[in-house]
């Protein structure tokens, strides 16, 4: 792929993003008083193309700037590592949020339009990001290591492809059971999780209120089958059983499938 189909794609890419109303933000709270290189609009751009061709730095990212092609893009000729490095700190978070939930409508009523039968399926996974810990000493990790836990619901747009419904940001120390309350709230649906997220008393709270949900379980986790149902040799299904979870002492009061 030339330089010249890269950017062309790239324009396509970010087009769905309403750039007059992200600008009509940035005046509203003065984002870009005194600015006088670096636009908040040039640097989610810039951001953008460097997580679509995964720069690691950012002397890779200010290097993008060298194109001539993507100097008109921007409306700037150069920058520096450090001028980047200041412009992400000084960036409200709250813009990019704005941006992030405007896109997500966009899908939303898209996808509302076709049939899958996955629309009700909603994935939840959390990702761990390491930070250095003397510039971000609230975000509480390791010892000698920051970091910031990124909690995502994904959903189905079509049979096959995904996006993040809904994200939430905490201290990488933070444990994922955290953010069920805001991430599983849904009657109907079907929630899928990894075994981070087993909360035996939430498994009960889903269950009396119409929330389905599938989960891996811990090693140590104690269970007690009730019934086994006959599964058809040809079936992918392994087993099929509703079973009683936990011990005596901590369990989960309804019966569940497995």
């Amino acid at each position: 792929m030339d330089k010249n189909t890269l950017f062309s794609s790239f324009g396509k890419w970010v087009a769905p993003i309403n750039i007059m109303k992200l600008q009509q933000r940035i005046d509203e709270t003065d984002q870009d008083k005194y600015v006088k290189k670096l636009t908040t609009k040039a640097y989610l751009l810039l951001f953008l193309h460097a997580q679509l061709q995964q720069r690691e730095g950012l002397r890779a990212i200010a290097d993008d700037v060298l194109s001539k092609k993507f100097q008109q893009e921007l409306g700037l000729s150069s920058i520096s590592p450090a001028q980047l490095s200041r412009k992400n700190n000084r960036v409200e978070p709250a813009l990019l949020e704005e941006v992030f939930v405007d896109l997500v409508q966009q899908i939303q009523r898209v996808s509302g339009k076709a049939c899958s039968l996955r629309k009700h399926i909603k994935i939840i996974d959390s990702t761990t990001i390491g930070l250095c810990l003397q510039k971000y000493k609230w975000a509480t990790f390791r010892e000698t290591k920051a970091g910031i836990k990124i909690h995502l619901r994904l959903v189905f747009a079509s049979q096959e492809d995904v996006y993040p419904e809904k994200i939430s940001l905490t201290c990488a120390k933070s444990n994922d059971r955290t953010q069920m309350e805001s991430l599983i709230d849904e009657i109907g649906a079907m929630y899928v999780f990894d075994r981070g997220y087993v909360d035996y008393e939430k498994f009960d709270e889903y269950t009396d209120q119409g929330i389905f949900f599938a989960s891996r379980l811990k090693d140590n986790a104690e269970t007690r089958h009730l019934y086994t149902f006959k599964v058809p040799p040809e079936s992918s299904v392994l087993s099929d059983s509703m079973i009683l979870l936990g011990t005596p002492q901590k369990r989960v009061d309804n019966v569940l499938p497995v």
